[in-house]
């Protein structure tokens, strides 16, 4: 410690997480977060939007919350109310969507409306890593429920369900990626909806429905939200436009009845999310989002071919992995002698960023083997070469892939 500097680490808080590394740059080959495909980023198009917005509108910055109120522009408001109707399903009103600073806020909102330390939830076993996170650090007993190809296992809620009954413990809410699931990119079919529904009513427990990745989708059908078939209420949905539009913009949103949203509010004391980001979405959207989703959506599967074809060229059936039906990520397992937090240390020294499978999972010794790929950012080229570098790493570290999917081909 340089000589005369005060000495806080005394009076920081004990239940602090761990300091934050500095950052030194992005990895050359970057497959980790939920990062986009830089190359579709509609730049001139965001461009003529703000112009036009700011020309028009740019005056209204002078109070917080522009003139539309504490949940935020109500252009884009708008644009969200008719979107959702046509995509979705959901009928809600302006009045019943609230403008975040990303999905994140949304998170941290529905928690702090929901839970207190001690408290239960159900969650899929394999699930995002700041809803794990967040859960563990508010001391929340987090039951993971096991995926299919259909998404969450309805008959492992239903027995979750029965044995906290019994215990005489009721659950705060379900939390559920159920369309384009993070990591494993299943789509929850329509009959388990309903009965998930069903479920929720039955036990009183609320559903957590985060919709952030459902508009990239592959062949772009997707069922009715399950906010949309709720007829009894008792879901809050929330979504984002970080993977459609850009993350670093950072605007999400909750849909919620008021009484719901009003109780949010209380707790939402940034003074309001950024303006300008909402006022240059709303502007860019109402032109553009259809025609610009599409695109995005076939630049993703290309990229995501790209990363199936490099996977099995260099790590052939060492790594397996389920086709995701859309989204930027893909779930890979490899053979269990692989210890992918270690396989993750290895890999950063050569320049590979990979998400280790235990950060996404309620088992760590489930997702020990398992490691998430963002395959949005890197370009095909880039994606190919990390690929290769992972496999050599791998095989050095662990004997996998005991040679290249190559040199098997070769000899067979």
């Amino acid at each position: 410690m340089p000589s005369g500097s005060f000495d806080f680490a005394p009076l920081l808080t004990p239940s602090l997480p761990p300091p934050a590394a500095k950052w030194t740059g992005f990895p050359k080959y970057n497959f980790i977060g939920g990062n986009n495909d830089p190359g579709h980023v509609p730049v001139d198009e965001l461009i003529t939007a703000a112009t036009a917005v700011l020309a028009r509108e740019g005056s209204t910055l002078a109070t917080y919350g522009l003139n539309s109120g504490p949940l935020g522009y109500r252009p884009l408001r708008e644009f969200l109310a008719d979107k959702l109707k046509r995509t979705a399903g959901i009928a809600c009103s302006v009045e019943e969507i609230l403008i975040t600073s990303g999905s994140l806020q949304g998170l941290d909102l529905v928690n702090g409306l929901l839970l207190a330390p001690g408290d239960t939830v159900l969650i899929e076993q394999e699930s995002y890593q700041g809803a794990l996170t967040r859960l563990a650090r508010l001391g929340i007993n987090a039951v993971g429920i096991p995926l299919d190809d259909d998404g969450m296992r309805v008959d492992a809620v239903a027995a979750a369900l029965d044995d906290l009954e019994r215990r005489g413990i009721r659950a705060k809410y379900i939390y559920i990626i159920p369309t384009v699931q993070n990591p494993t990119g299943t789509i929850m079919g329509e009959a388990r909806r309903r009965e998930l529904l069903r479920l929720s009513q039955a036990h009183h427990v609320p559903i957590f429905e985060d919709d952030c990745y459902a508009d990239l989708i592959w062949d772009g059908r997707r069922p009715p939200a399950l906010y949309a078939m709720s007829d009894r209420g008792g879901v809050i949905h929330i979504g984002s436009f970080s993977k459609t539009i850009a993350p670093a913009l950072r605007v999400g949103y909750v849909v919620a009845p008021w009484d719901i949203l009003s109780r949010m509010l209380a707790l939402k004391t940034d003074a309001g999310s950024g303006a300008l980001e909402q006022m240059v979405l709303a502007e860019f959207c109402a032109c553009h989002f259809n025609k610009h989703v599409p695109e995005l959506t076939r630049a993703l599967r290309a990229k995501l071919d790209t990363l199936m074809d490099a996977l099995a060229e260099h790590f052939g059936t060492a790594a397996e992995f389920d086709e995701p039906k859309g989204g930027i990520f893909l779930w890979v397992k490899l053979p269990d002698a692989v210890d992918t937090p270690k396989l993750a240390q290895a890999a950063l020294a050569a320049g590979v960023a990979i998400n280790p499978g235990p950060d996404w999972s309620t088992s760590k010794t489930y997702g020990k083997s398992r490691l998430r790929l963002c395959f949005a950012n890197p370009s095909t080229h880039v994606i190919r070469e990390g690929v290769a570098v992972l496999a050599e790493v791998c095989r050095r570290e662990f004997g996998v892939p005991q040679r290249s999917a190559n040199v098997e081909r070769a000899n067979a």
